[in-house]
């Protein structure tokens, strides 16, 4: 006989937003008290006069869909409770502080009875953040309630089924044209897609409203932006960020805007896009460092030869079995967390008596190759050859905490911090040689340090040997402290990012004209990434950006039956093959970033957020129609 009863009352479901944004809609979390998990506006000069100013308004409305991160590596954590009372936890995530604080929550340990290492993982694009963290967390409660090792690791299906996905988007656009191509006012509203909890949708959602009008110049402007619960699967961080929505839509926008008009779409671009001095919707001036907006895009029209090769589209051509099109997408995008919040890092540089340097800081490595990036620093800072340097696996234990790996922050902040820890680290060696031979330190270079008239001191070991005999630690504790930023979250104005990076894709495609099938035959593009530490892994960023970028525009979408996922393996959601990919050049432009100690900016989500919109251009041209929902489907034109 059973001695629990149940007796379930199944509740209306919302799985649309629009729905869930009604008055009399049931409430997702009654705790919230709003099925409206955050909003975010901007209110720049005035609308209801740009809107008497414009010679045209055009109106569009764009979606988007929910995509899989379909990282290499699913959700894992290997947890063991310690003699001396510390749960220590190694796994696969982004953020190894939010796991800490997870597992100490989970636990009732306060953080110094936690300790979290990482290690280098299968990718993440966002996605291993709170989903790893709760993994590490239920293998860290196992290891506790049984005092044995426990290892907790995902099959795909748990992985696809519970990890939070990309947000859907839906966007009403409203634009008003000068004749001459001036942008007079933008009206957007979007509404995205949070799920049933709260993980970063109101820093997703404020992104998309920092560039909620693309990189052009725009003196009115009406934003509202939702970020709504459903009772759909969660959504949360995937690269890009809350970008590659809103460029899908602006970067067909203006072209349409163009065509409206009767203008070159890239002579429209040029007048309204951002340049050196340039004033952003948010009120802030760019001017603190290189905006190499029209820099990026000549570089790929030159290379790409797009101005000619637009005269070859066939544009639904009736005669045509193949149809060609090329089109183009351009960008800026604010680096680092901005005003999402408080950015910092941190970096130790510990020199061993045999002159072998360690070093450290608060970034974790998920594939992108910042381990080499801060060797490769340190290395240029200190005059050394890369092999005499040892990146050390970093520990919650070991360095505070340097924020999650997002936002293309990791050379940024952890180069920063790096440099800066190298820096302190010359001037304590020069302090001890400066003593001993009366000379003061200017340079150090291929392992040896010179002074002011560029003559020797000492080597590299000596210099070390010499420390340690005089009871000197050639040891160093950097720190890179981002600028400040600002936000009022009642306007929408503020200086939302301290610097930002340029960019611009083109693509040519050919479209089946009998079958609709989409083909990718090139794609080009240039982003400023302030200095290029590892050319080459920066290139890899690149190309693996493209490669999600076009998956995301033709082919990416996750269906839900009931708010649950449909797909749970590979073979249910296709994700872009090596085979399906073009031929893929990459211009790296640099322009040193004054603000950044090593120069560096960041590559890791500009690359992905302009693919989509370039193969929506690129599929105008070839098919004659628009597309503005993304997965784009193109319809068969022919029976």
């Amino acid at each position: 006989m059973p001695l629990i009863k149940l007796e379930l009352e199944e509740l209306p479901a919302l799985y649309d937003p629009e729905a869930a944004l009604q008055p009399d809609a049931p409430l997702i979390n009654e705790e919230h008290g709003s099925n409206i998990c955050n909003y975010h506006c901007v209110r720049t000069g005035d609308i209801t006069e740009g809107e008497e100013d414009a010679d045209l308004v055009i109106e569009r409305s764009f979606n988007t869909s929910r995509v899989e991160h379909a990282y290499l590596e699913p959700e894992c954590g290997l947890a063991h409770f310690r003699p001396d009372g510390v749960m220590e936890v190694i796994g696969s995530m982004q953020h190894p502080f939010s796991t800490r604080r997870f597992v100490a929550s989970t636990l009732s340990l306060s953080l110094k009875d936690v300790e979290v290492k990482t290690v280098p993982m299968g990718g993440g694009f966002g996605g291993k953040d709170d989903t790893a963290a709760l993994v590490c967390a239920r293998a860290a409660l196992c290891a506790y309630l049984v005092k044995r090792p426990v290892k907790l690791v995902y099959s795909r299906e748990m992985s696809m089924r519970e990890s939070y996905k990309r947000h859907p988007y839906t966007m009403q656009y409203r634009m008003g044209l000068k004749r001459d191509g001036h942008i007079t006012f933008v009206k957007v509203r979007m509404v995205a897609d949070g799920g049933a909890y709260c993980s970063v949708t109101p820093w997703v959602t404020w992104r998309s409203t920092v560039q909620c009008c693309g990189c052009y110049m725009v003196p009115n402007v009406h934003c509202d932006v939702y970020g709504v619960y459903t009772n759909n699967v969660f959504t949360g961080a995937f690269r890009g960020f809350g970008s590659p929505q809103v460029n899908f839509a602006i970067e067909q926008l203006v072209e349409i805007a163009a065509q409206e008009l009767g203008m070159d779409e890239l002579d429209f671009r040029r007048l309204n896009m951002v340049k050196q001095g340039s004033t952003t919707i948010t009120n802030q001036v760019l001017d603190t460092h290189t905006v190499s907006l029209q820099e990026v895009m000549d570089k790929v029209l030159s290379e790409i030869d797009y101005e000619t090769k637009r005269k070859n589209c066939s544009y639904g051509d009736p005669a045509m079995d193949k149809w060609y099109g090329i089109g183009l997408a351009i960008s800026y995008r604010g680096m680092s967390l901005g005003a999402e919040g408080t950015d910092f890092n941190s970096a130790i540089v510990n020199v061993q008596p045999d002159g072998s340097v360690l070093i450290e800081t608060g970034v974790h490595e998920n594939g992108q190759g910042s381990e080499s990036a801060m060797i490769l620093i340190a290395a240029e800072e200190l005059g050394l050859d890369v092999k005499r340097i040892r990146y050390r696996m970093p520990s919650t234990s070991n360095i505070p905490d340097g924020g999650t790996t997002v936002a293309s922050r990791g050379t940024l902040l952890g180069g920063g911090a790096t440099t800066n820890a190298c820096r302190i680290l010359k001037g304590i060696i020069s302090e001890v040689l400066e003593k001993q031979y009366g000379k003061k330190a200017s340079s150090f270079v291929d392992g040896n340090i010179l002074d002011e008239n560029g003559e020797l001191i000492c080597a590299w070991e000596e210099a070390i040997r010499l420390c340690y005999n005089k009871q000197v630690y050639p040891y160093a504790f950097g720190v890179f402290q981002a600028p400040r930023v600002s936000w009022d979250e009642e306007t929408g104005h503020g200086d939302a990012y301290f610097t930002w990076v340029y960019a611009a894709q083109a693509v040519e495609l050919e479209v089946d004209a009998k079958t609709g099938n989409v083909k990718l035959l090139n794609i080009v593009a240039a982003h400023d990434v302030g200095k290029a530490i590892n050319p080459e892994l920066v290139k890899g960023q690149f190309y693996g950006g493209m490669a999600m970028g076009a998956g995301y525009g033709l082919l990416e979408e996750v269906p839900l039956k009931a708010g649950t996922p449909i797909p749970t393996n590979y073979h249910q959601y296709r994700v872009f093959r090596a085979t399906d990919l073009p031929e893929m050049t990459a211009i790296i432009v640099e322009n040193p970033d004054p603000t950044s100690p090593s120069k560096a900016k960041g590559i890791g989500e500009p690359t992905l957020e302009i693919t989509a919109p370039a193969i929506a251009n690129a599929i105008y041209r070839a098919t004659g129609a628009r597309y503005y929902d993304q997965p784009i489907k193109v319809r068969r034109p022919r029976p």
